[in-house]
């Protein structure tokens, strides 16, 4: 990647984007030798125009920014920076230097399939999701038409706060079917994704 380090007397600025939630977490900025530093230790490290020195983010906080990928712009004079943070990124506490909360509701999805997964692979004692594995396909599939029909029910009939808690169940025991069938709810997202394309046609 060659960057132009020469528009801003040898610094570039870097947004910071948390690679689940996609929030931008901070803004910070690099000289070269910082840039090559993040590259190498996969780590951001910015160049401290106050302090004139080069600063890895957590260096003493410990909240270091895991670098998964680095894109520059179309002047190849802003980088983009995707990482997995670990804790708050603002010096106050916050989680973002905006004051944001770094969370987006949908990302649980994929936490609670990761919990599922691992119900899958341990099958704890006492645990009603390893009832359901142990229980098998039929079991479970049952219980997804089962809570599909009550969602409706709701839906029609019901009141939006018994909406909300049936379908909650719905997907969680469809997610449940999925793991048991070697699928994840992403795969569901890609199907979705797809189908949202001009060139998708229907099986």
């Amino acid at each position: 990647m060659e960057l132009d380090f020469g528009k801003m007397d040898g610094l570039v600025p870097a947004i910071i984007q948390d690679n689940e939630t996609r929030k931008v977490l901070m803004l910070g900025f690099m000289n070269e030798e910082a840039y090559n530093k993040t590259i190498e230790t996969g780590k951001v490290t910015f160049f401290s125009r106050t302090k004139q020195r080069l600063w890895t983010k957590g260096e003493e906080s410990g909240n270091f920014l895991n670098v998964v990928s680095v894109k520059a712009d179309c002047d190849n004079d802003t980088l983009l920076i995707q990482v997995n943070p670990v804790g708050p990124v603002c010096h106050t506490g916050a989680d973002t230097c905006w004051g944001d909360k770094n969370e987006e509701p949908l990302m649980f999805l994929k936490e609670l399939q990761d919990f599922i997964d691992k119900r899958r692979q341990e099958m704890p004692e006492g645990s009603y999701t390893t009832s359901l594995f142990q229980a098998g396909v039929n079991k479970i599939a049952q219980k997804v038409g089962e809570e599909a029909v009550e969602t409706v029910i709701e839906a029609t009939n019901g009141t939006d706060e018994r909406l909300i808690y049936e379908g909650a169940d719905l997907i969680y025991h469809l997610i449940v079917l999925l793991t048991l069938k070697g699928y994840r709810i992403e795969d569901l997202a890609r199907e979705l994704r797809e189908r949202h394309s001009d060139t998708w046609k229907k099986h």
